[in-house]
């Protein structure tokens, strides 16, 4: 376990281990995990130029100008889209694109309980957040994350560590009924496709992390027994303990996995690492079961998946799924944009 004290410690010295005019997108930054983590990086960095991404015109407001509050010097710009359509995710990233030459950081955490339902572009709602406008967002940004001189990372908060059997008949989950096996499916789609990508990017870092319990709106929009006995649930136990890891100890511990040399690329993972290692905390164990190699599904306290995870992927290699997720990931896009990446 990384201490919140290494954490703290960590990312109080991004200041002087990062240049300043990092540029970061921030996806699903409007609540919870993404907002917590935006102001503690607008904290620490400097004069940074970050874009984030939400449905909400108020809270974006609300949120940039917190932001400002904390770092007069940073550009905090909220760009309103509904990024569960894949054309929207491209709108985005076009107007991105045309204005940046390079991204250092882009953190992902949309994503709903709501299932069984499809989006306008006919996706399985919960899937095209949590996996498939990810995904589009890292491609069509990928070029920008390669041509950082600094940082160059990508963090997709979900569910690893928790990866587990793939429905290899039902990409997307639409069938899957068993929340667990849910939880299972999703994460071991988004840690290949991390995979996936890291094979066509490996100057940069691929987290895939686990965040514990937080307090989001991940339930809001939900529906069935399930999710009104865990609204349930969490009201009376919240009631009672300190359920939830604290917003601003959230905030800290992402930042740590966007900022630490920690967890440094597969290639030229030195001159893009981060903020040195405090003595006594040793670098992350990709995915692969090696140290420093690029992709990694990472706890809620900063560690890797152990070897049960280690050994599922592994196979899921062997059977070549991570070319088969892939090749459902670009049969989606085409089908709904006709082309790969903008």
């Amino acid at each position: 376990m990384v201490s919140l004290t290494d954490i703290q410690a960590s990312n109080a010295a991004i200041a002087s281990s990062l240049p300043a005019g990092l540029v970061a997108v921030f996806v699903g930054a409007t609540s919870g995990i993404g907002e917590y983590t935006l102001l503690q990086f607008a904290k620490h960095a400097r004069k940074p130029r970050v874009y984030f991404v939400g449905r909400s015109q108020e809270a974006g407001d609300r949120i940039a100008a917190e932001c400002k509050a904390l770092n007069a010097e940073g550009q905090f710009i909220f760009v309103q889209a509904d990024t569960s359509l894949l054309r929207n995710v491209d709108a985005v990233c076009q107007d991105i694109k045309s204005k940046e030459q390079a991204i250092n950081l882009l953190f992902l955490t949309t994503g709903t309980l709501k299932f069984g339902t499809k989006t306008d572009e006919g996706l399985h709602y919960s899937a095209a957040l949590a996996t498939y406008t990810r995904t589009r967002f890292i491609v069509n940004l990928l070029p920008l994350l390669q041509r950082a001189t600094a940082l160059r990372r990508v963090v997709s908060v979900l569910c690893a560590t928790k990866e587990g059997p793939i429905a290899t008949n039902d990409m997307q989950g639409l069938k899957i009924t068993n929340m667990l096996a849910q939880r299972g499916h999703g994460g071991s789609l988004v840690t290949l496709s991390l995979e996936a990508l890291a094979r066509k990017a490996p100057s940069v870092t691929f987290i895939h992390n686990f965040p514990g319990s937080v307090k989001t709106n991940i339930i809001r929009g939900g529906e069935g027994p399930f999710i009104v006995a865990l609204n349930v649930v969490s009201k009376i136990v919240g009631a009672f303990m300190d359920l939830y890891v604290p917003p601003e100890e959230c905030g800290d511990r992402h930042v740590f996995l966007a900022t630490s040399a920690k967890y440094p690329a597969g290639q030229d993972g030195d001159a893009v690492a981060g903020v040195p290692l405090p003595a006594g905390v040793a670098v992350a164990r990709g995915v692969d079961g090696k140290t420093a190699s690029g992709v990694y599904s990472i706890d809620q306290y900063g560690e890797s998946a152990g070897p049960k995870v280690e050994e599922l992927l592994a196979g899921f290699r062997r059977d070549g799924l991570v070319e088969k997720v892939w090749q459902d990931t670009e049969e989606q896009f085409q089908r709904i944009t006709g082309r790969e990446a903008i």
